[in-house]
């Protein structure tokens, strides 16, 4: 009887699999946070950060890798741009697939792209994408 109540479920849960469409929660004039400030040396470092948001629409297979524009992703007001902003050298990129960090040697990104560098992976429609950029900032007193 258990058996059958689990192939049961599992059946259901294949249907509904193809009914989920994952939509994007857009906050509207609602302040974004900003990273508090910190002195060193009679220096104030200022923390930038920037975050960028993608919902694959179909399936994305990786057999040599990928390159996704930045024109495809939206900001922390749900704005499309034309690139990311990142700070280099003082800052770092972090990537983010299905709420999963990923390993920095998988990916690169510029100011108008993700070059995903994975081979033979596939990302599924609906799965989230998100590009988040710090920077530092040193103004001296």
């Amino acid at each position: 009887m258990a058996k059958h109540k689990f192939r049961h479920l599992m059946e259901h849960l294949g249907d509904a699999e193809e009914k989920v469409k994952w939509t994007r929660i857009i906050a509207r004039n609602a302040p974004v946070a900003t990273a508090p400030r910190t002195m060193i040396n009679n220096q104030t470092i200022y923390p930038t950060v920037n975050r960028y948001f993608h919902i694959v629409e179909s399936d994305l297979q990786l057999t040599n890798g990928l390159t996704l524009s930045a024109k495809l992703f939206t900001d922390d007001n749900g704005v499309n741009g034309e690139d990311f902003s990142i700070v280099y050298p003082n800052g770092y990129v972090n990537l983010f697939i299905n709420a999963v960090m990923q390993e920095g040697g998988i990916y690169s990104v510029t100011q108008t792209s993700l070059i995903l560098h994975a081979n033979h992976a596939t990302i599924f429609r609906g799965t989230p994408i998100i590009i988040e950029s710090i920077g530092f900032f040193p103004e001296v007193m």
